[in-house]
């Protein structure tokens, strides 16, 4: 009998254990923080305010001091101030903007030790915000000459299947291709259905960085033939050692300031280049159904995007997600935010090698809103306003450039990514543009 008492107990206790253990399935403080007004857009000189809902346990928090600072987007703050939770609400004002652009909140609370933090961006008439960049008048003639050059340099393509990285439905190569002068090569995947059917082409520019690039057999499953590129000169089958060494070579990786000192030396003159020459090869391919060419991508990739549709007449759409590169003086203006790589943002301890005004002089023949300015295809925008890597404000500069039909998915809350949403409403507008 003490046996089984003595059993029963330990069984008891384990259940007990267990359930004490058992862990929790939501956070115990939970918040939720939401503009004024449910677009995040207000009128210059409207005042903007944050509603901030937050619990503990399931309980409004009462009587716990919210901080806040404010100010333009990406610039020092100009407003702070404090707050209390009232039943578990508190209203946080933080001023207005009588030119148009972006201002951002910062705030945080406590609760039992633990600090709670959120940043929020909201617009002030962004459909009106406009360059800070010059626009060359020998913009369209010194890419011209530029391409011209380029095309000249052969092809010579290498292709490597890879059969460890294909499917039954897509199969993955390797590709080498030279662009723009004897030697330079783009690195990249070319992904295609495995059907043997003829089908639309996309070019797949990636993000910034001296890294790896992986396959992105995903456009290939939606019917894409698709060709994802680096930009640096890294083989797909490099070594993490040829890698480091590579990131070395290119200024520890901030090539965006490689060659400021001119135009004609400036790094993307290359990378330009060769978008085109990869359009060239895409559109070689025996499988390509002869009609449809599209190019897509995200950040660094969503202004070479902008970039490619420009340059190359062949491409018929785009979609270009939170777009580098744009209006990238925008920084010399006092209260305003530039595009990547935020070129004399504040508390940028970065010595130039040129002079600011060779600098914008060399860049406003490669900043991403002049080309936007030169989109005549169809092309989906699509950004966030708590973007701090392409801050809104250069995004919607040169967005707003754009006389082109297009279509402008905008989701406040996100920053520098996107929701699988919006890849769904992209995917299938891209799937809708091809004859």
């Amino acid at each position: 009998m003490k046996k089984i008492l003595s059993a029963f107990l330990a069984v008891s206790m384990l259940f007990s254990l267990s359930a004490q253990n058992s862990p929790a399935r939501r956070a115990y403080v939970d918040f939720v923080v939401i503009p004024s007004h449910s677009d995040a857009v207000y009128n210059l000189g409207d005042a903007a305010a944050l509603k901030v809902v937050a619990q503990a346990g399931g309980k409004g928090l009462e009587n716990v001091k919210i901080h806040f600072t404010a100010g333009p987007d990406r610039m020092p703050a100009d407003t702070s101030g404090v707050t209390t939770f009232c039943n578990g609400e508190a209203l946080v004002s933080f001023g207005t903007m009588t030119q148009p652009g972006f201002r951002y909140c910062k705030l945080s609370f406590e609760v039992e030790g633990e600090s709670y933090r959120e940043e929020m961006k909201v617009a002030f008439a962004p459909e009106q915000i406009q360059p800070t960049i010059a626009n060359p008048a020998d913009f369209d003639a010194f890419w011209a000459k530029t391409l011209k050059q380029a095309a000249k340099v052969p092809m010579e393509v290498e292709i490597v299947p890879l059969p460890e990285k294909s499917s039954d439905k897509v199969k993955v190569s390797m590709v080498k291709i030279q662009c723009y002068e004897k030697g330079n090569y783009v690195y990249g995947y070319l992904q295609e259905p495995n059907d043997g059917l003829k089908h639309p082409v996309m070019l797949h520019p990636p993000g910034a960085g001296v890294k790896r690039i992986n396959p992105t057999p995903w456009f290939a499953q939606e019917g894409f033939i698709t060709l994802t590129i680096g930009i640096n000169g890294i083989p797909m089958d490099a070594t993490d050692e040829e890698i480091k060494a590579k990131q070395v070579e290119l200024n520890r990786g901030d090539y965006a300031y490689i060659g400021l000192e001119s135009k004609e030396q400036y790094y993307y003159r290359k990378v330009y280049a060769a978008l085109v020459r990869c359009i060239d090869f895409l559109v070689s391919l025996p499988n390509f159904d002869g009609v449809n060419v599209g190019v897509t991508g995200g950040s660094q990739g969503g202004a070479l995007s902008i970039v490619a549709a420009a340059l190359d007449p062949r491409i018929d759409f785009l979609a270009s997600f939170y777009p580098a590169l744009c209006d990238l003086s925008g920084y010399a203006y006092g209260n305003r935010a530039g595009g990547w790589p935020r070129m004399l943002a504040p508390g940028s301890k970065r010595e130039l090698s040129v002079s600011v005004d060779q600098m914008f002089e060399t860049l406003s023949y490669y900043d991403v809103l002049n080309f936007a300015r030169r989109i005549k295809v169809p092309g989906f925008y699509s950004y966030g306003y708590n973007d701090n890597t392409c801050p809104p404000t250069s995004v919607c500069a040169a967005i707003n450039q754009v006389t082109a039909p297009k279509v402008i998915e905008i989701t406040p809350s996100s920053a520098h990514w996107r929701f699988n949403e919006t890849n769904v409403r992209a995917n299938a507008w891209m799937r809708a543009q091809c004859k």
